[in-house]
């Protein structure tokens, strides 16, 4: 059972010990190559599909110890075993946390915990596959035409709305496997409560061959509920005015029916809004948002690359959780990775964490994990409610190479701050473009472009790593007065993946390799990384604020100073 108290980390003897590296701590990552040959091979591990070099990190052997040490004395293998077997590990809500489960095989032979196990009287196993059979099912339909429109033509684009991770796993993994997304089939996200958004993501679209999908658990997030029922005016006007449906009820509540589905639970509140319950794909409250884009939450992905694939990435999934799950603390990857992370911003004091995928299909990848790291653990009390007692979370932020190397990489190489970063790479690209043209310096005729681009990607944590010393700059011939400009300090810690292809089991993986570092750093930390009171406030605040915006006077008299003067510049500039 997971202990109703957590332990402090702060107080056990690995911490205590970390706390005495630190202090004075100079890493000489040129030094420490040259004096172990087999660094690399001592710091580079396998993850299913994944190679991740550590050597290039800040780990010496004592380092290492300490955190795995550290990661035992705070039970981290004891409560991931609690979180897939379903105890209530969401102690603020009392739920399980069963994202886990939520890629399980089929009728899978030695799964742990075994196939059919039961969480607070529901079979989880049946549940979860029911479901996904029948989104498969219904996938199918649409990617067949056999799912046609109110007037008889096939789903061209489908148009997911939803928001926070209900949007942004959809959106990212849609992204990701673009390459595998089925000809005549374009997904679209809307997510933002800015009318602009809506506008956008529609315009240009056949309302005849347009499918809506409205992801919400509760069909009541006020963001998605305002933009379906935008959705569905523009549904009803767009077919009206071409006279594919007139204006009678029946006529209306035909077309919601051929063009709307939800991904939610709440039946009744799907049905008043005119979608046929049989089509609303439901899932569980043990599945938080932030880690659902692998549940029903992916509908618009299915539809877009089809079941097969889609069981690809939940086998990538998968394959992560059982390495999580079997491999020793001192090889596992989610692990070591969550443990560096704790050793950068608990010991060392960095303040964010960038994620620089060489992959132009991860664009979206940083974003996601923003929510995922940052709504997690961005906690200032532990799981039973007494305060922490180190600094918790980390400000993750990205964008893909090399785009970023002409953009900030330049306060990442030469700024005061530590700034960890983590380098994601593929082999085997989905297009091998070659460069003819051979008019530049740069390349030759015939130059192989991702090996121009994954040489990018090696330099720049070589660079990082071991930098440029004044000598070399002088060797270079560069005027002394402009020598300090040029020199490189190195000493900046790295880690590098590098998958195969971007595939959908690599997908998958990469998700729960950064789930599993989450976890990680949520339980030495000793907080709840599966609750977001955080985003609630706001949310209520704006509810009660609204009507003051809308011109009400009493309630803008009742704001605070600074609220009321904005808001009433806001209604001088709209011309109320």
């Amino acid at each position: 059972m997971t202990e109703s108290v957590p332990v402090d980390s702060t107080s056990t003897e690995a911490w205590k010990q970390l706390e005495g590296v630190a202090d004075g701590f100079s890493p000489d990552l040129r030094g420490w190559f040259a004096a172990d040959p087999e660094r690399a091979a001592k710091y580079t591990f396998q993850a299913a599909d994944l190679t991740v070099d550590l050597s290039k990190s800040f780990l010496t052997e004592e380092i290492l110890g300490l955190l795995v040490q550290l990661a035992r004395d705070t039970d981290v293998a004891g409560r991931y075993d609690a979180m897939i077997r379903g105890e209530h590990i969401n102690v603020t809500e009392n739920r399980a946390v069963l994202h886990t489960a939520l890629r399980r095989p089929k009728n899978g032979e030695g799964l742990v915990p075994p196939a059919g196990f039961v969480v607070d009287g529901q079979d989880v196993d049946a549940d979860v596959h029911a479901t996904l059979d029948k989104v498969y099912a219904f996938a199918e339909k649409v990617r067949s035409g056999e799912w046609k429109g109110v007037t008889g033509k096939r789903i061209e684009t489908v148009v997911n709305i939803g928001i926070g991770g209900s949007d942004l796993g959809p959106v990212m993994v849609y992204e990701a496997l673009k390459p595998y997304v089925q000809a005549g089939i374009e997904c679209r996200f809307v997510s933002n409560i800015d009318p602009s958004d809506i506008y956008e993501k529609t315009e240009g679209l056949d309302p005849e061959t347009t499918l809506f999908i409205v992801a919400s658990k509760t069909f009541g997030t006020l963001e998605t509920l305002t933009n379906a029922r935008l959705a569905r005016q523009w549904l009803w006007e767009r077919l009206a005015a071409s006279t594919a449906i007139g204006d009678s009820d029946d006529e209306r509540t035909g077309a919601v029916a051929k063009h709307f589905v939800a991904v939610s639970t709440a039946l009744d509140k799907v049905a008043a809004f005119g979608i046929d319950p049989e089509n609303a794909f439901g899932f569980w409250d043990w599945v938080g948002g932030r880690y659902s884009v692998d549940s029903a939450i992916g509908t618009s992905v299915v539809i877009a690359i089809g079941p097969e694939n889609w069981q690809q990435f939940l086998a990538g999934f998968h394959a992560i959780d059982e390495h999580m799950r079997t491999t020793p603390l001192e090889q596992n990857v989610p692990v070591l990775m969550g443990m560096l992370n704790v050793w950068y911003s608990n010991f060392l004091k960095a303040q964010s964490h960038a994620v620089l995928p060489y992959a132009q299909y991860l664009h979206r990848f940083p974003a996601y994990l923003q929510q995922l790291t940052m709504e997690s653990n961005g906690k200032s009390v532990r799981w039973d409610g007494s305060p922490v007692s180190t600094d918790t979370g980390e400000i993750f932020w990205g964008e893909p190479g090399t785009n970023g190397q002409h953009a900030f990489y330049q306060l990442i190489h030469q700024g005061t701050r530590l700034i960890p970063a983590d380098f994601i790479a593929v082999a085997n690209p989905a297009h091998a473009l070659k460069d003819f043209s051979g008019d530049g310096a740069a390349v030759e005729p015939g130059q192989d472009v991702h090996a121009l681009f994954m040489a990018n990607f090696f330099a720049q944590t070589k660079a990082l790593a071991f930098g440029k010393t004044a000598d070399e700059v002088r060797a270079e011939g560069t005027a002394e007065a402009v020598v300090p400009a040029r020199v490189f300090s190195g000493n900046r810690p790295t880690t590098s993946i590098l998958a195969p292809a971007l595939t959908p089991s690599v997908v998958g993986q990469l998700i729960a390799l950064y789930e599993h570092i989450v976890f990680t750093e949520g339980t030495i930390w000793g907080i709840d990384s599966f609750d977001q009171w955080g985003v609630e406030l706001g949310k209520q605040l704006a509810l009660q604020v609204a009507p003051a915006v809308d011109g009400d006077a009493e309630t803008l008299a009742a704001q605070d100073s600074s609220t009321r003067a904005l808001i009433a510049r806001y209604l001088e500039l709209r011309g109320a």
